[in-house]
């Protein structure tokens, strides 16, 4: 068989057109080829044997090239959320629409019978095959996910800073120092491009703009009201494809880390006297008038780029189901991202159950714990108090039917932290190597919360989603760990220690250090 044949048939060139026989029926079989070569011959070979793209292609036009004659099979369409099995109601997602006729929310819904033509051990062995690699646009977390996140796009529109792949990281001091655990894991979505999981989101949705220009549609520019984060991934993937990005912050609320982001992407911002809902319902507004498409989570596209770090968890424990996974809740599309990732993988066979899910959110920002303290009643939207988890600074969230919905079918718990809560636990974890920001503090105060309680037994295998990269938001930190905070006692702070620069001194004080240390051990 010739080279190029091989290559075509390892499962990295895996094409959804063909099921592979090797892996239907969930009996993988192997051919065993016996060869000898001379020692000359040996030297001389060159293998594996590359086919290196020309010097004067790019990345993205192999992958157009390779793909032009290509047939896919498989789609997907906006559909109302949670509708009746009969509700005929769809829109092609090349139509610029967010709201289903009734006013509710959308949902990208993926034709799940062409894709079960492929068993789960095909799936599995196709996204595993793509992992760390450089081909277009593959070496994406998101886009390695492709058939099933935007079907139908074509490659050379696709938008992407090869986010995801994200680190698992074993928080193995922490788990076991402080809750007795052995199996405790923080999903790291904030390694990322812009630092943090708005990433695998805002790929999608400016793919899709992308493509949309591409087909004249009237499609100025990409807008989003932001807490920080969002503003961040927007103004960076519009760069990226030289689109267009407005952005609304509310004005003083956001790290500066954060502001600088969009303004240093050459965004247009707009710095509003209000906080993030009032925000929000100006750029619906704007929106509806001008031709500027709709960035925030209302919009579902973003909703299929974040559920594939659920899938990636999966992947990174080699397809075995966690039995918990935390995540912060703001806007609360998250929640529902992660719940349709594993759904997804449940329905095509590649996993036989979901973990449960628990949303966590601040105390001054808590209209679905309150929700769900009130045994899922009429849901009341409230005034979100500053708190330092800014990016879930929300009281009125887009998506609380997403979340209620993700919640009730894995039978899933909401949990909140107070202000000195979450910012002891991210004192806490970043002493044990770690260093995080003030939602993941969130997401562990929960943790801590319900595995006191013994609600997350001390064996179970728990995966902590971290949202944002630490870097974001130092000030906090330095305000902690300089006791700066008011009416916060700020426990676990570590401040440096002003020692005069003599050597009597200095071992004085380190004297004194050590000592302490060994009488806690």
């Amino acid at each position: 068989m010739a080279a190029s044949s091989l290559l075509r048939s390892s499962p990295f060139f895996l094409t959804p057109q063909q099921p592979n026989p090797r892996t239907i029926n969930n009996s993988p079989r192997f051919l065993t080829i016996k060869a000898t070569i001379s020692s000359s011959e040996l030297d001389d070979a060159t293998l594996p044997i590359k086919h290196r793209r020309p010097a004067d292609e790019s990345i993205r036009q192999e992958a157009h090239r390779r793909c032009s004659s290509e047939h896919n099979k498989f789609s997907a369409k906006y559909v109302p959320f949670n509708a009746d099995p009969g509700c005929t109601e769809s829109y092609s997602l090349d139509e610029i629409v967010y709201r289903s006729r009734s006013g509710g929310l959308l949902d990208v819904q993926h034709d799940m019978e062409a894709l079960k033509e492929f068993d789960g051990n095909y799936w599995k062995s196709l996204f595993d095959s793509r992992i760390g690699k450089t081909t277009w646009p593959y070496g994406s977390g998101v886009w390695s996910k492709k058939e099933w996140v935007l079907p139908e796009i074509d490659s050379d529109d696709i938008v992407s800073a090869f986010e995801g792949n994200s680190n698992m990281f074993w928080a193995e001091r922490f788990g076991k120092q402080h809750l007795g655990m052995n199996d405790l894991w923080v999903k790291h979505c904030g390694i990322s491009h812009t630092g943090s999981f708005k990433d695998l989101g805002m790929t999608v949705l400016v793919s899709q703009v992308n493509r949309l220009r591409k087909m004249n549609r009237p499609v100025v520019g990409v807008g989003c009201a932001s807490t920080g984060d969002t503003s961040a991934a927007l103004s960076a993937y519009c760069a990226s494809a030289g689109i267009p990005s407005i952005v609304f912050l509310p004005a003083n609320k956001i790290s500066m880390a954060q502001l600088v982001q969009p303004i240093a992407n050459g965004a247009f911002v707009l710095s509003l006297d209000t906080d993030f809902d009032g925000c929000m319902q100006l750029v619906r507004e704007v929106t509806a008038e001008l031709p500027i498409y709709l960035a925030n989570s209302l919009n579902s596209l973003r909703l299929e780029g974040q559920k594939t770090a659920a899938i990636e968890i999966l992947q990174q424990f080699d397809w075995e189901v966690p039995d918990w996974v935390i995540v912060p809740g703001g806007n609360l599309g998250n929640i529902y991202a992660f719940y349709k990732g594993f759904h997804m993988c449940k329905e095509l066979g590649l996993v036989d159950r979901i973990p449960r899910l628990v949303c966590a959110q601040a105390a001054n920002a808590n209209p679905l714990y309150l929700h769900f303290k009130s045994g899922w009643n009429d849901f009341s939207p409230v005034k979100a108090k500053t708190t330092f988890a800014s990016a879930i600074q929300i009281g009125d969230p887009v998506s609380i039917d997403r979340a209620v919905y993700a919640l009730k079918n894995s039978n899933g718990i909401v949990e909140e932290a107070t202000e000195e809560e979450l910012m002891d636990a991210m004192a806490q974890a970043d002493s044990t190597g770690m260093f995080i920001c003030p939602h993941t503090g969130v997401a562990l105060t929960a943790l801590v919360k319900l595995r006191n309680s013994g609600v997350i037994r001390p064996t179970d295998r728990t995966v902590v989603v971290s949202t944002a990269h630490g870097l974001k938001f130092t000030q906090s930190k330095i305000d902690y760990h300089s006791k700066a905070i008011p009416e916060m006692a700020c426990n676990l702070a570590n401040p440096p220690v002003n020692v005069k620069a003599d050597f009597g001194s200095v071992m004085d004080v380190l004297k004194k250090y050590l000592l302490s240390k060994d009488s806690k051990n």
